[in-house]
């Protein structure tokens, strides 16, 4: 697949239809649900509140440090406040468009369904009330935009989205992004800086590149924060073909390699079962929700078994 075929780029209009993908997910959302009192069970919304619905006349019952008095003496009866749970929270999208992802097999370059996959969650984050915001990085440069909930955030983050994918892969590669600093590892401690408590947290990258802290920083946006790892993986990553001779790209040109090679497939398939179980183990440690979308995948459609009931992200 050559950087003039389809699937190799998505332009910024192309983002901004990526609407009608998010509008089919979203469904209506639920009524919220109303306390009387304080609970005991653990809410699954990590630091959040409870922000006040309306005052109506005490029920036997209703905790009586809710009562409220000024109201109270106003109408010589006892009123109590009602509250509900707080839905609105930041949203931190963080994609990566580096030299890796500048690859496809089948269906859309990894950077393609990195960026759908981001445009798709903003959309969504913006319709459900949320703040949205994100952290784009290429290994040439690295962007942030701070959570807002306007649609004009959501346009300019779609716009970094669109100017930051890699049009060629004629740089100097991963070297160069960790030397620019413009890596997934520096994205992560950016994001520690960024997001607020309680905020819904989506990595989205091919992850080939993780290192020796990579699971500490990921643990560390978890610790007070709602996670997901979304991995975007070409087939060839996983299984060499059967048999032939096929040619990849890289800096100092097209690598070729036999697949119909006992010790070679041997060797590969060996690399990637230590990659995997690295990987599996980095979520785990960081206590991350990991979840795989190949770049044959439609991202809407693996977004759909990956979200909440009614397309709520949280």
């Amino acid at each position: 697949m050559t950087a003039t075929e389809p699937g190799t780029h998505i332009s910024l209009p192309e983002l901004i239809r990526l609407q009608a993908d998010a509008r089919a997910l979203k469904l209506p959302a639920a009524r919220p649900v109303r306390s009387r009192q304080a609970g005991l069970q653990r809410s699954p919304r990590r630091g959040r509140g409870m922000a006040f619905a309306e005052v109506r006349q005490y029920q036997p019952g209703d905790d009586i440090r809710s009562i409220d008095w000024r109201v109270t003496a106003r109408r010589q009866s006892p009123h109590t406040k009602l509250y509900e749970e707080e839905r609105e929270r930041p949203v931190l999208l963080l994609c990566d468009l580096g030299p890796s992802l500048f690859f496809a097999s089948t269906g859309a370059y990894k950077q393609v369904r990195c960026a759908q996959l981001a445009g798709i969650l903003a959309w969504l984050a913006l319709w459900s009330g949320d703040q949205v915001g994100g952290i784009v990085f290429n290994g040439r440069e690295l962007s942030v935009q701070r959570p807002a909930r306007r649609k004009k955030s959501v346009l300019r983050l779609l716009d970094t989205l669109a100017q930051q994918q890699r049009v060629s892969p004629d740089d100097r590669g991963l070297q160069q992004a960790v030397e620019k600093g413009c890596d997934l590892d520096t994205a992560l401690r950016e994001a520690r800086r960024v997001a607020h408590t309680g905020s819904r947290i989506f990595v989205i990258s091919d992850f080939l590149n993780i290192t020796g802290d990579t699971s500490r920083l990921l643990g560390a946006l978890a610790r007070h924060n709602t996670v997901s790892a979304l991995r975007v993986i070409d087939p060839l990553e996983l299984k060499l073909p059967d048999s032939g001779r096929f040619a990849i790209a890289s800096e100092d040109g097209p690598v070729w390699f036999d697949s119909s090679n006992p010790r070679f497939k041997q060797a590969y398939a060996e690399k990637v079962r230590q990659h995997t179980e690295a990987l599996e183990e980095c979520f785990r440690t960081a206590g991350v929700q990991p979840a795989n979308v190949m770049t044959s995948d439609q991202p809407a459609l693996i977004l759909q078994t990956l979200l909440g009931p009614r397309g709520h992200i949280g």
